[in-house]
């Protein structure tokens, strides 16, 4: 027997090798991975977006035992949202989760569903996006040099936020200086209704509220919860004005790396997220309401088709039917009805 195994038991030598397996296991996935990606958001820890995409994140490293990993980063770390775009595009990161609205400044075809009023219920949103709609945009998203790692995500019905004045007829929008996301048909959708719509980027909506560089802002609840932008804001007017999508979206030369079966993981994984987080984002439209309420916050009801009206008596819809084209009209109203 070799110096140093005097005394060892055979029990020792069962409960050592007994260990091996595991002890393996262990430094499979201590090790680096074979490839690991970027994945830069601008919402909060807290938002249904990072909860899922970390929950696909977990899945695709277990799914690839370790080989891949994809690094979360929240709440606009790797810079704004317009940033992310043009990093994603260059290969700076190799994933981003983007609203259509801001989307659109890159890929202008995206910003077709922020079209004022045209979904009326998630009936519609789900049957365009996974469908006719999606497709197309998708096409257009593909010319860019980046790709959707999933069907859309959900970012819900936005609503218009005011520190100043309850929002309850179109004419209460005159001259109401409004913050926008960098997204050019909601800046015309505003304009059209008479406020005065100022584009800024995410990462500083607080404090331009905070310090009265606008009186108001509009976002889906869930974005109000989470950023608490209820703290600087105390009116809510629930005017559903547009809906607007998350897409996954990840640099084509980087996804194109893959192995084919670890990129089959990857659109199978945010594909579940996706489900998950759409399911989350509804339940939270309905009992935010409530929740916020208990702030202090003050939501006031509506009449949306008077506010679709006042729309309709602007060039609106005349002006993006033409932007978007003929064809990208027609698929969006063969799925929401016509418009203006």
């Amino acid at each position: 027997m070799r110096k140093g195994t005097k005394g060892t038991t055979r029990r020792q030598l069962i409960t050592a090798a007994a260990a091996l397996p595991f002890t393996f296991a262990i430094s499979r996935y201590a090790n680096a991975a074979e490839f690991t990606m970027k994945l830069a958001t601008g919402q909060d820890p807290s938002h249904p977006v990072n909860k899922r995409a970390q929950e696909a994140a977990n899945r695709i490293k277990e799914a690839s035992g370790g080989r891949l990993e994809i690094n979360l980063y929240p709440a606009n770390q790797l810079g704004s949202d317009t940033d992310l775009i043009s990093q994603v595009r260059v290969g700076a990161v190799d994933a981003i989760n983007i609203a259509s609205s801001v989307l659109a400044t890159r890929v202008p075809l995206a910003g077709i569903v922020n079209t004022g009023f045209a979904f009326s219920s998630y009936d519609q949103v789900w049957k365009a996006m996974d469908g006719s709609l999606g497709d197309h945009i998708r096409k257009d998203i593909e010319k860019t040099g980046a790709i959707a790692l999933s069907k859309p995500w959900d970012n819900g019905f936005r609503q218009v936020t005011s520190s100043t004045r309850e929002i309850k007829t179109p004419d209460d929008l005159k001259s109401f200086k409004i913050r926008v996301p960098a997204a050019p048909i909601l800046t015309s959708l505003f304009q059209a209704l008479g406020a005065g719509p100022t584009p800024i980027n995410f990462n500083e909506v607080y404090t331009s509220l905070q310090t009265k560089v606008v009186e108001g802002q509009e976002n889906p609840l869930p974005i109000i919860a989470t950023a608490k932008l209820y703290e600087v804001q105390k009116y809510c007017s629930l005017t559903s004005h547009v809906w607007d999508a998350y897409w996954i979206l990840g640099n084509r030369a980087a996804f194109g790396k893959l192995p084919s079966d670890l990129q089959a993981i990857v659109t199978r994984e945010f594909g579940k997220s996706a489900d998950d987080e759409r399911a989350d984002i509804a339940a939270l439209s309905q009992s935010l309401r409530a929740d916020l309420a208990a702030k202090g916050f003050t939501f006031v009801d509506v009449d949306k088709n008077a506010f679709r009206t006042a729309l309709g008596k602007s060039s609106f819809y005349k002006d993006w039917r033409g932007k978007f084209g003929e064809e990208a009209w027609t698929i969006l109203q063969s799925n929401v009805g016509e418009l203006g």
